[in-house]
């Protein structure tokens, strides 16, 4: 059975990622990359799916375990009667092949060591053919391929592969597992220690880009490290999160794969990108958008796949239980094929961020954001999805409103601030109306906030943007008793849920309940501080803080009655969310002039 989602810890090598959990077993990892089937998937089942445990015979979970400084190299310790021991991990740089390497060292007395190793490619459902290749054991399944390389006597049981062994005081063992596809040249031998170092020295290196200085300073920096981890380096895209279908309620049915990039982020992982000194990153991130929302813009989806693909068809996995029961185990994504007017909106929004942050483009950039802006134009009054990709019928969410209006305030922006062509006045006229509708469609004057959508009495975490996008000041009434309601009406012990599933009927076309939402609690966060309740800000986001697990790590959920993590992890938004706050409650230059300050880009067309 899985550990809680917040015993696993993190490797990656900026193609894909791996899930160590605190007994020394890597229960989910997919290879080449992150979209790719799971190898191991233990997470989403049991060990019959696929796991990687190296750890001491006696078993158990560990005592403490710590990321060497900035990097993703994870140190795993066990004290045991015979001794105490560790376990270094890493999947370093990707070179011709992905690796996985695992170093056992013996700190004190001397332990004995197990290693079990349950290749299952395709998420638990294909066994391969293992035999013994030049020194290395040697796994093969149609496309797939992995090597095991160790010093260790190896042996076959059940269909698994294990090793015993002891290490004593001073004694290092190294392990190392390399994929690559079948039809490929068997990958060259891999050094262990030199693999490790080689990770160290990457991760201490890009971590000198960081400009950040505040109360939260290592919290920031351990989010970055994820946000980067996280990052599909061919194509600059960040996914969602490493993993699919961990629940939102254990034993539920919320559960969705979030292997994919969304749009939405672009414009909240570029703040976060740009004010803490990655100015790269955000370029790279802002070209995969760009690339990604390239083409006719009736066709705009609000996620692709990390290359940028279209098609994200969804299916169950029905071998597979789901992690604590919860089914179906999904790949793949049918909200891809929804409408959700926001995304235009946060689409320009997020372009525009970067042109003021001075990042070049080519001029053909803004005639792409000419067509997506055609498009708003004809279709801001179309009821949509809304944010959260309900599966109930579409409605006119206000804060798809508002970011319609946003992407039309960023195109008048374009146009007076930065000197590029378009038809102004016509922009600023349709800004103008929408501003108005949702005034008077979506706020409640008798309650004094605004709705979920128009004419409902439902709210929603989404309307604490409002001023943050520019719709309304802080100091606008509307946005007071709006943060107030929100507060009063979602929040679960502190923490604040997206909305409330049945609060207007079947809104969402789902059953069941979910848990807070990590994100939108950092965006309550944000909003007490803006209507000028500091101190209560500073307390829930210290309250937040303290959901990390002992790595640094957040998933997308969280139970308030527990306080375990819900949701797939680690969940790039739910970072975002506090590189974001911790910057906004240290009361940080915005990000543009952040970005400026490092790298001075110059400016053009974006």
């Amino acid at each position: 059975m899985a550990l809680r989602i917040e015993d696993y810890g993190l490797l990656g090598d900026l193609h894909t990622a791996a899930l160590v959990g605190r007994d020394g077993s890597i229960d989910w990892l997919c290879l080449p990359r992150f979209d790719a089937p799971a190898c191991f998937a233990a997470l989403l089942g049991d060990d019959r799916a696929g796991f990687w445990r190296l750890a001491p015979a006696a078993g158990g979970l560990c005592t403490r375990r710590r990321y060497r400084g900035d990097s993703l190299v994870l140190e795993t310790e066990w004290e045991t009667p015979e001794g105490s021991v560790r376990v270094i991990d890493a999947m370093p740089p990707r070179g011709e092949a992905a690796d996985v390497v695992r170093v056992v060292e013996g700190v004190s007395g001397r332990v004995p060591m197990r290693m079990a190793l349950r290749l299952r490619f395709d998420y638990g459902h294909v066994v391969p053919w293992v035999r013994q290749q030049d020194g290395r054991l040697a796994a093969v399944a149609g496309p797939d391929a992995a090597w095991l390389e160790t010093p260790v006597p190896l042996r076959g049981e059940d269909m698994t592969t294990y090793a015993d062994f002891e290490v004593a005081a001073g004694q290092r063992v190294p392990f190392v597992l390399t994929y690559r596809p079948s039809h490929e040249r068997v990958p060259r031998s891999v050094d262990a220690e030199k693999a490790l170092a080689d990770t160290e020295a990457y991760w201490t290196s890009w971590m000198r880009g960081f400009r950040y200085r505040g109360r939260w300073e290592e919290a920031v920096r351990r989010s970055l490290v994820v946000l980067k981890a996280l990052t599909y380096a061919p194509t600059g895209g960040i996914v969602a999160a490493v993993t699919t279908s961990l629940p939102e309620r254990p034993g539920g049915p919320r559960n969705w794969d979030y292997r994919f990039c969304w749009l939405r982020d672009a414009t909240f992982t570029l703040q976060a990108l740009l004010g803490t000194g990655f100015v790269a990153e955000a370029k790279a991130w802002r070209e995969w958008l760009l690339r990604a929302a390239a083409g006719d813009p009736a066709d705009l989806q609000i996620m692709y796949g990390i290359d940028g693909a279209r098609r994200l068809p969804e299916y169950p996995v029905d071998w597979l239980a789901g992690y604590e029961g919860s089914a179906p185990v999904r790949v793949g994504n049918a909200a891809s094929g929804q409408f959700q007017l926001d995304v235009w909106g946060e689409v320009l929004d997020g372009l525009h961020l970067a042109r003021t942050a001075g990042i070049h483009a080519e001029e053909p950039a803004w005639d792409l954001q000419r067509a997506l802006l055609d498009f708003l134009e004809g279709h801001w009054d179309d009821p949509d999805n809304g944010l959260w990709e309900v599966r109930g019928d579409r409605r006119h969410f206000v804060h798809s409103k508002v970011m319609a209006w946003a992407g039309l305030d960023r195109a008048v922006q374009a146009v007076e601030r930065f000197g590029l062509d378009g038809p102004v006045d016509r922009w600023r006229a349709t800004r103008d109306t929408i501003h108005a509708e949702v005034c008077d469609r979506g706020y409640d004057p008798g309650r004094g906030t605004f709705t979920q959508f128009y004419g409902s009495r439902g709210l929603d975490a989404a309307l604490l943007l409002i001023p943050r996008v520019g719709f309304l000041p802080w100091d606008d009434p509307r946005v007071a008793g709006t943060v107030e309601a929100v507060r009063r009406e979602l929040c679960s012990d502190g923490f604040l849920l997206r909305y409330r599933p049945r609060a207007d009927g079947d809104v969402d076309g789902l059953p069941g309940t979910e848990g807070a939402f990590i994100t939108c609690t950092f965006w309550l966060a944000d909003a007490l501080y803006g209507i000028g309740r500091h101190r209560e800000a500073y307390e829930l986001f210290e309250r937040l803080l303290r959901l990390r697990n002992d790595l640094g790590l957040l998933s997308e959920e969280c139970d308030p009655a527990t306080g375990r993590q819900l949701g797939n992890t680690p969940q790039a938004f739910s970072h975002v969310g506090l590189v974001n706050s911790a910057r906004h409650l240290s009361g940080a230059r915005p990000a543009e002039h952040v970005a400026r300050g490092r790298d001075h880009v110059g400016s053009g067309h974006s």
